[in-house]
């Protein structure tokens, strides 16, 4: 069956995030618990949910921690946030070409809306499903299958792409195929262990995985 749906995850995937992340993290962190974190220290929450990932510090404090990062990655957004090369390409010739493409993100909506702006990919996304739209939180399947309800896609029709082990498990749990990255943060041989169908050396590298060039 031929792929006509692409989901994409936000973060690390089509703009590059990982600094206002790490940053928001690390001066969260700093703020409630002193020089006992570092950039290190974060790396492995990449891509969780936020409220999940501050219950891994302090359960007790987590609206507070939580408060905190949202201030800082709000306020520092624009300065932190920038694209990665060939995906605003990659993108825009898969809109042109009439596939179906949809957003899967742990992001509030908020945010995802203000990085969408910021590097001009608003404007192509037919559906974008984030944090506020479900109950369950990638890997679940629940966020592909709604994105795909929502663009009357099958899961045979579709690709997930992401950076993260909760993009390809949410993939696979929910029956597309599903592509890595290799600009994650994690590295691409950690990505590698979850077994995406394909991995991306660039954005570029998915019309090749469609045929498309």
């Amino acid at each position: 069956m031929k792929r006509n749906t692409i989901l994409f995850d936000l973060d690390g995937t089509l703009i590059n995030t990982n600094e206002l992340i790490i940053a928001s993290f690390i001066y969260t962190l700093d703020k409630h618990f002193p020089e006992q974190y570092n950039r290190e220290s974060v790396l492995p929450f990449m891509g969780m949910p936020l409220v999940e990932t501050m219950e891994q510090f302090d359960k007790e404090k987590v609206s507070d921690l939580v408060q905190t990062y949202r201030e800082h990655n709000i306020s520092h957004h624009d300065e932190l946030v920038t694209e990665f090369e060939g995906v605003f390409e990659t993108v825009e010739e898969l809109y042109k070409k009439g596939y179906k493409l949809g957003i899967v993100t742990t992001k509030m909506r908020n945010t995802v809306e203000m990085g969408l702006r910021l590097v001009g990919l608003d404007k192509f996304f037919q559906t974008v499903v984030t944090l506020d739209d479900v109950k369950n939180a990638k890997p679940d399947p629940e966020p592909v299958q709604k994105a795909l309800t929502l663009l009357g896609s099958t899961p045979e029709e579709a690709i997930m792409v992401g950076d993260s082990k909760y993009d390809i498990l949410a993939g696979q749990n929910a029956g597309t195929q599903t592509a890595g990255v290799a600009w994650t943060i994690r590295g691409n041989d950690y990505l590698q262990q979850f077994n995406p169908d394909f991995m991306l050396n660039e954005m570029t590298d998915l019309l090749d995985v469609l045929g498309e060039r």
